[in-house]
């Protein structure tokens, strides 16, 4: 299944930044393991700013690129599963999820200086 932000016949012009965290959870794992598979999550996904992990749960904070709201929930929700195969990533499940537009995370959070390839580290 691909998913697409944005659809083919979509104006670009309508298309909004929005912050998620993502959590995920499940059956430990070998915490090399979990690191690998978040570097090569990181490859896939080039948007990807922090991933924080151990070996029963990761917490991922990237931008999407989606029309509204419920484009990048779904996205967002489906991320993990999407690229599971791909990326080797454990078999865990969604269990947290936030989605704020780009203005409401500045109000919370100032941006931080990343590595371009963002940073992963344990908890």
């Amino acid at each position: 299944m691909v998913l697409r932000s944005v659809s083919p016949s979509a104006d670009i012009g309508s298309l909004r930044m929005w912050h998620v965290t993502l959590t995920v959870s499940g059956e430990s794992q070998p915490i090399d393991h979990v690191r690998q598979a978040l570097e090569r999550l990181s490859h896939a996904h080039p948007f990807l700013l922090e991933a924080r992990y151990g070996n029963d749960r990761a917490e991922l904070r990237y931008w999407e690129e989606a029309e509204g709201m419920d484009a990048a929930v779904a996205i967002a929700s489906a991320m993990w599963g999407t690229n599971e195969r791909s990326s080797r990533l454990p078999g865990w499940d969604v269990v947290g999820l936030q989605v704020l537009d780009r203005q409401t995370y500045l109000l919370h959070e100032p941006l931080r200086v990343l590595p371009p390839e963002g940073r992963i580290a344990p908890f």
